[in-house]
């Protein structure tokens, strides 16, 4: 897996080619990769389904602002996660 940090610059500046691909994660705050960086320690290879569920009872409680937090936070874990190269690398 790769480091939290690297990966946090490598979201910030990848763009898309491919348009069938999945969406980059948007990253409000730095604190978005410290709950991804947590939810991996702690749940290793299942982080990614800990973060939808987060996110699945988020929409049960009717809050949307952190429903989208935590799909981003699910995506980020599977971009990082992801041995492939995504996007235009320079």
């Amino acid at each position: 897996m790769c480091d939290l940090a690297r990966g946090l610059e490598l979201c910030a500046t990848m763009m898309i080619d491919d348009g069938l691909a999945a969406p980059l994660p948007y990253l409000a705050d730095r604190r978005a990769v410290d709950d991804a960086a947590a939810l991996i320690a702690a749940f290793g290879d299942d982080a990614g389904f800990e973060a939808a569920a987060r996110a699945e009872r988020s929409r049960d409680q009717g809050n949307a602002t952190h429903f989208a937090r935590w799909r981003q936070i699910e995506r980020l874990i599977v971009l990082l996660a992801s041995e492939d190269v995504d996007g235009t690398v320079h």
